[in-house]
């Protein structure tokens, strides 16, 4: 019989995202395989959910920016002495430093392995190079595997990549336009129905697109009155404002009634199932777009900027959804032909919720025995 493990996952929070829905995905995996799972976090609305799928959660605001934060350290090793625990995942930089001077002072025969994911584009430092420590990395996308080969000194060896996956029972697209669903969101947004909807979702940040999509909006616009806008996602803890920025570029651009915020929302690919195109249009790279793989698996065309990991996916899966990197006459063209004759999308086999969290297990089991 193979050894039952217990392992921590460590986070800033579990608000929303890729990586907190990644962190919740692998612990669901982990407790239906009989593991224990504990997840490390600063708390958030995606708690209940990850209680519920048979995880324990402990809330200690590890990744808050403060010299206060080292004082986890010593919680930590308080845990890890009066737990049997046999692996600890750091998936963010501060939090990773503090398992990794942890693990430091605690005696060798006690001491779990330290495994981290490294889940973006960081900015080449000592404080980032954390994330290259562990004992296995692990990687999202080749992109950001060439990209810590290239800038750090880490042996390939202890490198594993792992793309992130979906679960193509959620993307059923006939399930998800339910009558049901979609009555709801016709009272909720009544004056979107009949449009041709382009979606954007993501947290709204600078450097997400958003003005770039407002600009392609804004020319559409000229060519036909069925097009609106809808905004999916909230503002990014600590940057408030840019959404009033946003507003005001919208007057400006006379779209008032042809944009939507619609904040956060669990509802997201229903959302991409009724939407004429999906865009990813960030202006730094991604690691990583799992919106881009729902809505090719749901069947709705993306669009999205040649570079990072998004780059990398659409090549794989969906070529003709490529557009060079902020080339606006490509957007709007590449737009018009989808709006005029909407693609035929082949199903694929690549980007596997199921494929993810076991390769992400036998990394642990690997390692552990």
């Amino acid at each position: 019989m193979k050894k039952k493990l217990t392992i921590i996952q460590v986070l800033p929070s579990l608000v929303s995202g890729g990586v907190e829905k990644g962190t919740l995905e692998v612990a669901k995996f982990l407790v239906e395989k009989g593991h224990k799972s504990i997840v490390i976090s600063g708390g958030g609305r995606m708690v209940s959910q990850l209680v519920g799928e048979g995880s324990k959660h402990i809330q200690w605001s590890i990744g808050k920016k403060s010299l206060l934060t080292f004082m986890y350290v010593i919680r930590l090793i308080r845990l890890i002495q009066k737990t049997d625990i046999d692996i600890i995942h750091a998936r963010s930089r501060l939090p990773a430093w503090i398992v990794f001077i942890a693990l430091k002072l605690i005696n060798k025969k006690r001491r779990p392995h330290f495994i981290t994911t490294v889940h973006g584009f960081n900015s080449v430092s000592l404080y980032s190079a954390i994330m290259t420590k562990g004992d296995r990395v692990i990687t999202v996308s080749k992109s950001v595997e060439n990209f810590i080969l290239k800038h750090y000194d880490v042996d390939k060896s202890k490198v594993f990549m792992n793309y992130r996956g979906v679960d193509a029972i959620d993307c059923n697209k006939k399930k998800l336009m339910s009558k049901v669903w979609l009555e709801a969101w016709k009272n909720e947004y009544p004056k979107i129905q009949n449009k041709i909807i382009l979606s954007l979702p993501c947290r709204i940040t600078r450097a997400k697109g958003h003005e770039d999509f407002l600009n392609l909006l804004h020319r559409l616009k000229k060519d036909t009155a069925d097009i609106h806008g809808l905004i999916i996602g909230d503002e990014k803890t600590g940057n408030t404002g840019y959404i009033e920025l946003l507003k005001k570029r919208i007057d400006d651009l006379n779209l008032k009634n042809d944009v939507t915020f619609t904040g956060y929302r669990k509802d997201v690919k229903n959302i991409i199932a009724i939407s004429n195109i999906l865009y990813s249009l960030s202006i730094q790279p991604e690691s990583f777009g799992r919106t881009i793989i729902e809505s090719i698996k749901i069947k709705t065309p993306v669009l999205g900027y040649d570079h990072g990991g998004v780059g990398e996916q659409l090549r794989l899966i969906f070529p003709q959804g490529l557009v060079a990197f902020r080339n606006q006459e490509e957007l709007y063209q590449k737009t018009k032909l989808i709006i005029k004759r909407r693609p035929l999308i082949k199903n694929t086999k690549l980007f596997d919720l199921k494929d993810m969290v076991s390769n992400t297990l036998k990394i642990y089991t690997d390692i552990a025995s």
